[in-house]
């Protein structure tokens, strides 16, 4: 095994974490429960840890949930529970998952007389004589990366993950504000009668160069709500790392968290180490990993922060799975004034991802009129596409939500039913009415 039980500082409890890791790298599917109670039975003595096989059977009691699963299990405790030689490991532990899923490791007990005295590898031996697991590489780690989803990810593969999500190009578009600028040759639509009259001086007053004005455009500004309740917990560090990349390519980023209440953490996203920004971050969140209320939270938002972030037209990012404790109604009126005040409203869903994922709880049903987009973000392609989608956004705002539930049929008109009028009076557009009101409209004369 990897390390005796006799040693005075025996690593038992760190090689069952990477025991349960490679596990799930293979695809074994078990809680941290089951991993706890592994733990326990090991150091209250329940579970012999001298004896390979008792604990070899009581592991694969607690582990293993589909017969499926006990080939890859077996595998993985042959491999990773055997003896080294020379006192070291031939194997990468961290990759075993991976390359379990593409090639099976090939084992064979190490020849002394074929190891280098001052190295140890193996001399003149073909890549399927060698000792230990071939780990000829087949297959690219950063592929295996993007499509694998956050929850899984281990601290390794999250500083990988940042390290990828900084290769990501943002682009919101520009935005056309009321301030103006000196066009470029005669390109604006507005006649700079200051500047023409100032140009034609040299002639003595007569106009004959003119001088346009055009719009002066702005880098379009984001608005994102992240979700930090507890059945966000999974993928919450992943995405303030997301958040922490976007604020620092894009600049204009207002964040907020929200779980039971609404906390704004825009000034933390300043921090260049994105670990301190993400303690503080934790400290100055009341709720986290609480229940969620995420009509209270936008309805916050709407009262006391939208007059200062939405007055620009930004894209409205909300990062969430849906689970709501709080009133459908609410989060419906509030999503439909939040789709009023801004550009575009998008809702990012890491559950969206799973393809036997359906929208049946009463917080995703209640805003899907009121959303754009609806897109998946459990993994680094699915922050690919959403860069690319925000990279193509269109300058113009749309009509109406573009992803919206279609009303059910009207019911069929009976012959003997009169004639509906074509045009009944509580379907008209307030805003096509007169406009025009006369002083005494609505009093009751005197």
């Amino acid at each position: 095994m990897q390390s005796n039980p006799g040693d005075a500082d025996g690593h038992i409890l760190h090689n069952l974490m990477l025991f349960g890791e490679t596990l799930r790298r293979l695809g074994l599917d078990f809680g941290s429960g089951n991993m706890l109670d592994l733990v326990r039975a090991v150091e209250s003595g329940a579970i012999p840890i001298g004896r390979r096989q008792d604990f070899r059977h009581a592991a694969r009691c607690l582990l293993v949930h589909r017969k499926q699963d006990l080939p890859r299990f077996d595998d993985a405790f042959q491999i990773f529970w055997r003896r080294p030689a020379h006192g070291i490991s031939t194997r990468d532990l961290r990759s075993m998952g991976e390359e379990r899923r593409y090639r099976n490791p090939q084992v064979a007990p190490p020849a002394a007389a074929d190891l280098d005295a001052e190295t140890g590898d193996p001399l003149g031996l073909t890549p399927e004589d060698q000792a230990g697991v071939d780990l000829s590489q087949t297959y690219s780690a950063r592929e295996v990366l993007r499509e694998k989803d956050f929850a899984d990810y281990t601290p390794g593969e999250i500083a990988q993950a940042r390290t990828m999500m900084a290769e990501l190009s943002w682009d919101l578009g520009q935005r056309r504000t009321r301030r103006t600028r000196l066009a470029q040759a005669g390109g604006g639509l507005n006649l700079d009668w200051r500047q023409t009259f100032r140009r034609n001086l040299q002639y003595g007053g007569e106009l004959l160069e003119l001088s346009y004005r055009q719009p002066r455009d702005k880098t379009r500004p984001l608005v994102l709500l992240c979700d930090v309740s507890g059945s966000m917990e999974r993928y919450t560090r992943l995405l303030l790392h997301f958040i922490h990349t976007i604020a620092g390519d894009l600049g204009r980023v207002e964040a907020f968290l929200f779980a039971t209440r609404l906390t704004r953490i825009t000034r933390y996203l300043n921090y260049r180490s994105i670990d301190q920004a993400v303690n503080e971050v934790s400290r100055a969140v009341p709720d986290w990993a609480g229940g969620t209320r995420i009509g209270e939270a936008i309805k916050t938002f709407n009262y006391n922060w939208a007059r200062r972030t939405l007055g620009s037209g930004p894209v409205v990012l909300i990062i969430s799975d849906g689970w709501d404790r709080g009133e459908p109604e609410l989060l419906s009126r509030e999503m439909a004034r939040l789709r009023r005040s801004c550009h575009r409203l998008i809702w990012l869903n890491p559950l969206l991802g799973s393809p036997r994922y359906q929208p049946l709880t009463q917080g995703i049903q209640a805003a899907l009129p009121h959303i754009d987009d609806f897109l998946p973000v459990h993994n680094l392609n699915s922050l690919e596409a959403l860069a690319r989608h925000l990279n193509r956004l269109p300058p113009r705002k749309l009509a109406g939500p573009a992803r919206r539930q279609f009303p059910p049929p009207a019911p069929a008109e009976s012959p003997e039913s009169p004639a509906a009028p074509t045009r009944r009076r509580e379907e008209m557009n307030p805003a096509l009415g007169p406009t025009f009101r006369h002083p005494l409209w609505g009093q009751i004369p005197p």
